[in-house]
């Protein structure tokens, strides 16, 4: 009975980290997908994303399900309850992510004349940056990589650089384009998004630091904003 009991507490971990790795997946594609619709003009594709955002929240009640489930009947200590605890945030945090994706497709309607519009050349270098963070520090999490998580940590700088400079890119091309006005703004909507995303990788890597040494990052005692 005891070997059963642990081999199944073992499942029930192995099955929460799958449902981790699931919700990353759709999210990793839903960044790509969000940015992919707004340079091609592909309402079709941005409807898609939307849609597909039902299943990031349900995944996250699985999630909550799961780990309340292993809290309830493991009691799990140590090395265990951090990954419980780790886990249950981070499907919350990648529910964030998903949500940001989701808010980039349902501007993508909302611009127009993308071709004059010199700074968004710039958005889908900001989004490659954004989602190989929130792939990077998946597979962090997957090998409890302190490390790696580490490297995300250091990475989101760059994520914000591409903002400010978009902001400033846009704010310039709205003095001089009045027309454009509201398009721009979309796009300023678009990087803000973008950046928020980079934030909450940065905050799932501070969790995987947490969950793999025991102890908080020391760079900041808190999360960043959701």
């Amino acid at each position: 009975m005891v070997e059963h009991t642990v081999k199944a507490f073992d499942d029930e971990i192995g099955a929460l980290r799958g449902l981790i790795a699931e919700m990353g997946g759709l999210a990793e594609v839903a960044i790509a997908q969000s940015v992919e619709a707004l340079v091609r003009r592909d309402n079709d594709l941005a409807a898609q994303v939307v849609a597909n955002d039902a299943r990031l929240d349900a995944l996250e009640v699985e999630v909550d399900r799961l780990a309340v489930r292993i809290i309830a009947l493991r009691a799990p200590m140590a090395d265990d309850l951090r990954d419980v605890i780790s886990a249950l945030k981070i499907s919350g945090i990648i529910e964030r992510i998903g949500d940001y994706a989701k808010n980039i497709a349902k501007r993508v309607g909302e611009v127009e004349g993308r071709a004059k519009i010199e700074p968004l050349t710039l958005i889908p270098t900001m989004a490659e940056i954004a989602q190989s963070m929130v792939k990077d520090v998946l597979d962090a999490y997957a090998a409890r990589d302190a490390k790696l998580a580490v490297e995300v940590v250091d990475r989101d700088e760059k994520v914000d650089q591409f903002y400010n400079s978009i902001f400033r890119n846009l704010v310039t091309h709205m003095m001089e384009n009045p027309a454009t006005i509201s398009s721009a703004a979309q796009l300023l909507f678009v990087a803000r998004n973008l950046e928020r995303i980079g934030d909450h990788a940065t905050n799932v890597a501070e969790l995987v630091y947490y969950a793999a040494n025991g102890e908080y990052y020391a760079d900041r005692d808190m999360p960043r904003g959701s």
